[in-house]
């Protein structure tokens, strides 16, 4: 098997860990597999309250945030997932949207929160791996 190049540590066999926190099932389950097949270990979540139960357990190395709110509701939901588990603000967090952005783009909304519209599932595995390599530099 094969680990994505942006593993979080020296240990070729410790592949990053992703925290995925979506409310709609089938997204979520599509998610999950797709993350999954491209070599990450996924922990998800349904909504908040589980996402500090996974996040607490797995120590994930990036959150995506996906849940069906507005901006300005879902930036709220982030800090306390970080607050609540224990999670450092060095941990990333990816807010998947459909609104308040164009198809493609991502936003730098915060201390390592980024908002993000991908038009495809390459895009935003592109985006994800992006910002856990940039996070293994900085160790």
């Amino acid at each position: 098997m094969t680990f994505p190049v942006d593993t979080m540590t020296s240990d070729p066999e410790r592949r990053s860990v992703i925290l995925v926190v979506e409310d709609v099932e089938e997204t979520r389950d599509g998610i999950e597999r797709l993350l999954t097949a491209s070599g990450y270990q996924v922990s998800s979540a349904r909504d908040e309250e589980e996402a500090v139960l996974k996040g607490s357990l797995c120590h994930p190395d990036l959150v995506l945030l996906g849940l069906g709110l507005d901006i300005f509701q879902v930036l709220p939901v982030a800090t306390r997932i970080r607050d609540r588990t224990g999670l450092g603000e060095e941990v990333p967090v990816v807010v998947f949207c459909v609104t308040n952005l164009n198809e493609g783009a991502e936003v730098a909304v915060g201390y390592n929160v980024y908002m993000t519209r991908p038009d495809n599932f390459d895009q935003l595995r592109a985006s994800l791996s992006r910002l856990l390599r940039k996070l293994s530099r900085s160790d």
